[in-house]
């Protein structure tokens, strides 16, 4: 779900900034986009309730990055005995003008995978960002 619409107390509102904040230190030039979906009935369908998901676009296509455009989703596992959510996982998929170009997930192995994949040390980046992530819910 849009990050815009999670942030709804001081605590989720203020781990969203951190996030972005956590990119932004990594990927400096990465502007931040707190509601990558768009509000139709057919996208909101296929959105996570438990989700949040921010994009990153960056000012041109990025040859490192092998992407334009970043999309994140931070998975959590809603416990309905504990009332609370939990992090599951990190999901990272970029983008160029042909559509996805690879898929990084936390949930699976923390490898990027995809026709166009980044530069090693891009995706060591990506991985860092990711573990900054999870010390950030725990």
């Amino acid at each position: 779900m849009n990050a815009a619409e999670q942030a709804k107390g001081l605590e989720v509102t203020t781990k969203i900034a951190a996030i972005v904040n956590l990119f932004k230190s990594q990927f400096p030039d990465a502007k931040a986009d707190l509601k990558p979906w768009q509000n139709d009935p057919d996208t909101r369908n296929l959105v996570d309730p438990d989700s949040i998901d921010i994009g990153f676009h960056f000012p041109g296509w990025s040859r490192k990055l092998q992407s334009r455009s970043i999309l994140l989703q931070i998975r959590f596992y809603q416990d309905p005995l504990e009332q609370s959510h939990r992090l599951i996982g990190l999901d990272a998929a970029g983008f160029n003008h042909q559509g996805e170009a690879w898929r990084l997930s936390t949930v699976e192995n923390w490898q990027c995978v995809g026709n166009y994949q980044p530069a090693p040390e891009v995706s060591d980046k990506l991985k860092q960002f990711c573990r900054q992530v999870f010390e950030l819910f725990r």
